[in-house]
């Protein structure tokens, strides 16, 4: 995705909850940044080199300042880690966005389930919307661990949980009492959005931080060309090996992040040939287009891929 990397500068930092900061980013000419809108994230490039996601959860109608609010996982991959002890005022970073697979669609009422940091990207949807129209369910380990729940407490129709008080969210109390044409929102741990699905007939939206689940296998066993269009260049696709990491010899500067098919980062354009996708990002109309794929988890189902790279 041809999308130009910006660089903005942390204009402030905040401590939004236990373990939580919170950043506004700025442009450091001053100049407007690029407009967007609730459940849109930046791609993050950090001091490090390392590519992250996060959630915009401020004002879509703020065009000075994008706010983010990070969770600090130690036993993470290390962006969140770098965020809370690299990254201060004044610290330059590379952002490409932003871009939304997560967006607010138009229905009667919501129900918004967040767990933890999963608030970041339903904050703006619920500020979006006019009262009486949506309720949120929020449950966190405590009340001290819940960023913005001082902004959430004097809003109508929120309900905060903590655990460690009040146990888990009653989630078939809340969506058993949801009329029909409701839209459910839900984004948090990947237990907490399971137990949506599967307690959830209707319209459901969720946003993952992370892996549904095993990267799915290809039952493919032999390997595939690759021809990289731009590039000029064509090579093999050994089976066992990945397509991002046979693309990286050529094309180093490739975007990628998660290496697991959630994220999006390695989204391509598919010029042509059939695509095996096996991310979780692309829905399945996308998929049957086949108009991108996820280079770090797909594949092909033929002999040959023709990609813009």
């Amino acid at each position: 995705m041809s999308v130009p990397t910006v660089r903005l500068t942390v204009r402030s930092v905040a401590e939004e909850a236990e373990g939580v900061r919170g950043l506004l980013l700025a442009d450091p000419t001053g100049a407007d940044l690029a407009p967007w809108e609730p459940g849109a994230h930046l791609e993050v490039t950090l001091p490090s080199g390392a590519v992250r996601h996060y959630s915009l959860c401020g004002d879509p109608a703020d065009r000075s300042t994008y706010r983010l609010g990070v969770l600090r996982e130690p036993a993470g991959r290390g962006g969140s880690e770098e965020l809370h002890t690299a990254v201060g005022e004044g610290t330059l970073l590379g952002v490409r966005g932003p871009f939304n697979r997560f967006p607010l669609v138009p229905a009667e009422r919501y129900l918004f389930v967040a767990g933890g940091i999963g608030i970041t990207p339903l904050l703006p949807m619920i500020r979006s919307l006019p009262p009486g129209s949506w309720s949120l369910l929020y449950g966190g380990r405590s009340l001290a661990s819940m960023a913005y729940r001082e902004e959430l407490s004097v809003l109508p129709g929120v309900t905060l949980v903590p655990q460690d008080t009040e146990g888990l969210p009653d989630l078939d109390a809340a969506l058993a009492g949801q009329p029909a044409g409701t839209a459910v929102y839900c984004c948090g741990p990947e237990g907490l959005l399971r137990a949506v699905e599967e307690r959830w007939a209707g319209p459901l939206h969720v946003e993952r931080f992370g892996a549904a689940g095993p990267v799915e296998k290809s039952p493919g066993e032999g390997g595939f060309e690759v021809e990289l269009r731009r590039t000029g260049r064509v090579l093999r696709v050994e089976a066992g090996r990945s397509l991002l990491d046979t693309v990286r010899e050529v094309v180093p500067g490739v975007a990628y992040s998660c290496e697991e098919g959630w994220c999006g980062t390695c989204e391509t354009k598919v010029i042509a040939g059939t695509p095996e996708h096996h991310d979780s990002v692309l829905g399945e109309d996308e998929k049957a287009s086949g108009a991108t794929m996820m280079i770090c988890v797909g594949r092909s189902r033929g002999g040959r891929l023709v990609l813009d790279l």
